[in-house]
Order: structure tokens, then sequence, then C-alpha cells
């Protein structure tokens, strides 16, 4: 199996860390209109995420697999390259987030989204509120989930 390292992400993979979050978002919410083209994606990623945010990567063989993007308390991005899913590389993030963020963590996730769902309740994390996407861009219904340290984790 080829070793994989999470690291905090450089300016030099904002273009790759933006690849994967395209590729996975195509891939696990096939449904979801993106309010924003690839090369707004790019941009944001390339002026915002990498730059002002706590943003991490997976890299294995000098190519970037995944991201995640920690935001204050908040776990605002999480993705995988589509290839590389169901290999413990998001399993690995989570636990890394919540080392980063002792005091606990909240995510948004889309409501479609079933299998994210399992994910992170298999992590502790519960749902706490539901909308019907008026607050987002995409103007999908989504899904409120917080993890508190303490909290029993499922068994």
């Amino acid at each position: 199996m080829t070793a994989v390292a999470l690291r905090r992400a450089l300016p030099t993979d904002a273009g790759a860390a933006a690849d994967v979050w395209l590729r996975s978002f195509a891939a696990a919410l096939p449904t979801v209109v993106r309010p924003r083209s690839d090369d707004e994606v790019r941009t944001y990623f390339r002026e915002v995420v990498v730059l002002l945010r706590e943003t991490w990567v997976a890299e294995t063989a000098g190519r970037v697999v995944g991201v995640m993007v920690l935001d204050g308390q908040v776990l605002s991005q999480l993705y995988l390259d589509p290839d590389w899913r169901g290999r413990g590389i998001g399993d690995r993030f989570v636990d890394l987030a919540k080392r980063c963020r002792p005091g606990g963590l909240s995510l948004w996730t889309f409501q479609v989204n079933k299998p994210a769902h399992r994910f992170y309740e298999r992590h502790g994390f519960a749902a706490v509120e539901h909308t019907d996407g008026s607050g987002n861009e995409e103007r999908e219904p989504d899904v409120r989930y917080v993890w508190q340290p303490g909290r029993a984790q499922p068994g």
C-alpha cells in the first residue's frame, strides 16, 4: 500500500487541492448544482482557502489526493479524490481535525449526501440542524453536524 502523508498545504498545492475538490464534488454530489465555475473554484482555493484557512492535504508520491480545511471550529471542507476513497484517509483527516480542535467541531453537509452522514456519525458527530438550503450558495438542503469531546462514540 502506498504511504499517504497528511501535511499543511502550501501555496503551490492550491491548484491540486482545487482539482481534488472538483473531482470529488462531481463524483459524490452529481445532483447538486455548483454556483461557481471550475476556474472560480481554482481561484478561490488559490486566493482564499490555502492562504487564509488552515488547509491540510493528503499526499502520496508527490500527488495531492485529499484536502481538509478548518476555519475556526468549523470543518469546512473534507474532500478526497474519488480513486482514493475507502482507504482510511478521511478517517485520518477527522482524527487530525479533532486533535487540532479538541474543544469541538461543527460542519455542514448536504442532505442528499447520505454517505457523508454515515461517515460523520461514525466519527461521533450528531446532526443538530436541518435547513432548506436557502442559506447556502447551492440552494441545496443541508445538515449541520456537531462533534463535542467526551460525548459517547457510537459502537
